[in-house]
């Protein structure tokens, strides 16, 4: 039901521009044919210029904006239907099965993941760790031996070291 009712929206905003620029390029035509008959009335050039000015000039450039709605109108559709797919594309490449052998490993362990050579440790849904595989479980000795950093962004609780 969404699904419609976005395509819908989009279609009328596809044909409001449309018929923007029908609009303007006729309303500029309309100005031109005032201008050119105001100017071919007079004979001296001081005073066809307020008919230029007024009509002619402005005539030409709703023509020229109208022309350009007509031709790129359409392009904020297609640019919506690229986006809507690549959102598409990048949640059906996200595999959860990638992601479950590291997250079930941080659970076994205390719930933190760091990466090989990595100074931080995350928890399991950070997304500096998200779908990588190469991705280890580290305990609370594991990163006091190591001297890992707690990471700033999903900024994962602090779990106390076990006694001796």
């Amino acid at each position: 039901m969404r699904q419609v009712s976005v395509r819908w929206g989009r279609s009328v905003r596809s044909l409001a521009v449309q018929w923007g620029g029908w609009a303007a390029v006729s309303g500029g035509a309309v100005l031109c044919v005032i201008g050119w008959y105001g100017i071919s009335g007079e004979r001296f050039a001081e005073r066809q210029l307020p008919y230029l000015a007024s009509c002619t000039i402005p005539g030409a450039a709703l023509i020229i904006a109208g022309a350009i709605l007509l031709a790129r109108g359409d392009q904020g559709l297609a640019a919506a239907r690229v986006e809507e797919l690549y959102g598409l594309l990048v949640a059906s490449d996200a595999e959860p099965e990638a992601e479950a052998a590291p997250v079930a490993r941080a659970n076994a362990a205390d719930g933190c993941l760091t990466v090989p050579g990595g100074t931080l440790y995350h928890r399991p849904d950070c997304p500096l760790v998200r779908g990588k595989a190469d991705a280890e479980a580290v305990d609370a000795e594991a990163r006091a031996a190591r001297g890992l950093t707690p990471c700033p962004v999903c900024e994962p609780a602090e779990a106390p070291l076990p006694e001796a």
